[in-house]
């Protein structure tokens, strides 16, 4: 689907393009984006591969497990039909850590693992469950303490203060998170208690 939306999105830049004699500024608008990306992801590399093995010394050493407890209340109201205790509700704890820390593109691998092990423990595999739908929302609404990837970014585009968005984040994440966990409990399907 996404490559139908770009594919259409190129299509018009360059029919507009065309239309209003610009072809030559969408070219290099093209050309200079191109570098631009991939000058982004260079600079992210180290800063997603830090965090990632952070993350998985974190693992090692049983601070998911501790995570997991100290996420348990939180964990029990929102997935009420996983074992709290169990591997899903451990992803998920470690997940909700690093997206806590504002790691983002290094929360990524976690939440592909807490996705594999809610499948796991789907009653109907293939499609989506409660935990999964309830998951999906935390991890694309999930509150950041510390916007350190958008900081960063911040930071490299030249900004004085990267940490002045703070107050915007966490009311921004606060009020996501908040209407997206209303949605799916009101739009809670048949499987869910």
């Amino acid at each position: 689907m996404m490559s139908y939306i770009i594919g259409g999105m190129i299509l018009l830049a360059i029919i507009t393009g065309t239309a209003g004699g610009n072809m030559s500024a969408v070219s290099t608008a093209a050309m200079n984006g191109c570098g631009q990306a991939v000058q982004l992801v260079i600079s992210l590399t180290g800063t997603i591969c830090l965090w990632s093995g952070v993350m998985g010394i974190a693992d090692r050493s049983g601070l998911t497990g501790a995570l997991s407890r100290a996420f348990r209340p939180l964990n029990r109201f929102l997935f009420r039909e996983l074992d709290p205790d169990g591997p899903a509700v451990k992803a998920i704890s470690l997940n909700m850590a690093a997206n806590l820390l504002g790691l983002g593109n290094a929360a990524t691998p976690l939440g592909l693992a807490a996705m594999k092990e809610l499948e796991k423990v789907n009653r109907h595999p293939g499609a989506a469950s409660q935990a999964m739908v309830t998951f999906v929302v935390l991890n694309t609404a999930s509150l950041q303490l510390l916007p350190t990837t958008n900081a960063y970014l911040r930071l490299a585009a030249g900004s004085k203060e990267p940490m002045e968005i703070l107050p915007a984040v966490w009311l921004a994440s606060t009020v996501s998170i908040g209407v997206g966990v209303l949605m799916t409990r009101l739009l809670r399907g048949r499987e869910g208690p």
